[in-house]
């Protein structure tokens, strides 16, 4: 799906796929987080069993001002993290808001091209190639 941001001077998710997305026209297939602010950085994280209260601290850095929300795309479903793995966001009041990882890319362009302060984690799963069943 191709996607049309209202304001151009921020990150904006301009197209998705399964296991895909593109930010500004460039294609990345590992799990991401941008922000408003202008942040684009790697995840090291592919699955939300694997995740850590330390990844949900880490969206915090070089926020300068701290952001508003935080949208957490889950991947290719909704799947819902522990409320423990949030400490540090909730007690900094920001706000965070879970999504399957389409959803998160739509919401976040968004809220950003609305110009407030939002950072999205996005969960990407890099699919392998399925073996062609007539082979084998």
């Amino acid at each position: 799906m191709k996607l049309h941001a209202d304001r151009h001077d921020h990150l904006a998710i301009t197209a998705y796929g399964a296991g895909w997305l593109a930010v500004n026209g460039q294609r990345h297939e590992g799990s991401l987080v941008i922000s408003s602010s202008g942040r684009m950085s790697a995840w090291d994280c592919q699955h939300v069993d694997h995740l850590t209260s330390a990844h949900f601290s880490a969206l915090l850095a070089d926020e300068d001002p701290l952001p508003e929300l935080v949208i957490f795309g889950s991947g290719e479903r909704l799947r819902f993290v522990h409320p423990s793995l949030l400490g540090e966001l909730t007690a900094r009041r920001i706000g965070v808001e879970t999504m399957d990882t389409q959803a998160a890319c739509r919401t976040y362009n968004i809220l950003a091209g609305e110009g407030r302060r939002v950072v999205a984690a996005l969960l990407l799963v890099r699919r392998d190639p399925q073996p062609d069943p007539g082979s084998g």
